[in-house]
């Protein structure tokens, strides 16, 4: 059962971190360089609706998984890196919500009503957000991986 558990965790992750890695190294720089604001603020809106669903249910699969692992496991005597670990992806939670609640609401609400400047405001306050969320998890990974 823990080995499953520790794939589904571990998928979860990748997921989340891919999807980052896709967006700001690839996605992003070729919209920015190609396409108008109208273009490209709904396209976007559109791929980081579709992708932030999918991050609400890595999340739920991270916390259901780590929490199970987690449970079973003396915390006194567990590596330090699971607890920075679980720290960090908690922080991760966090930033993410401020994304789903704060700027990315305010994205879709401005595609709505063509407002590109608006638009580009909020999809440029998540940008450093996403860039902040994909160093932690990469910090949460070193952790767990190195931190024994």
């Amino acid at each position: 059962m823990y080995e499953w558990l520790k794939f589904f965790h571990l998928s979860a992750g990748v997921i989340w971190l891919g999807g980052m890695a896709l967006v700001i190294l690839a996605l992003r720089p070729v919209a920015m360089a190609r396409l108008s604001p109208p273009e490209r603020l709904p396209l976007m809106a559109d791929v980081l609706s579709r992708f932030f669903v999918m991050v609400w249910l890595s999340i739920a699969v991270l916390l259901a998984s780590g929490f199970w692992m987690l449970s079973g496991a003396d915390m006194k005597l567990a590596p330090k890196g699971w607890h920075a670990m679980s720290g960090i992806g908690v922080l991760m939670c966090v930033v993410f919500a401020h994304i789903w609640f704060a700027p990315f609401r305010r994205l879709k609400a401005a595609v709505l009503a063509a407002d590109w400047p608006t638009a580009g405001k909020a999809l440029g306050q998540i940008h450093p957000l996403v860039l902040t969320n994909f160093a932690l998890g990469w910090l949460a990974v070193a952790t767990v991986l190195i931190w024994r």
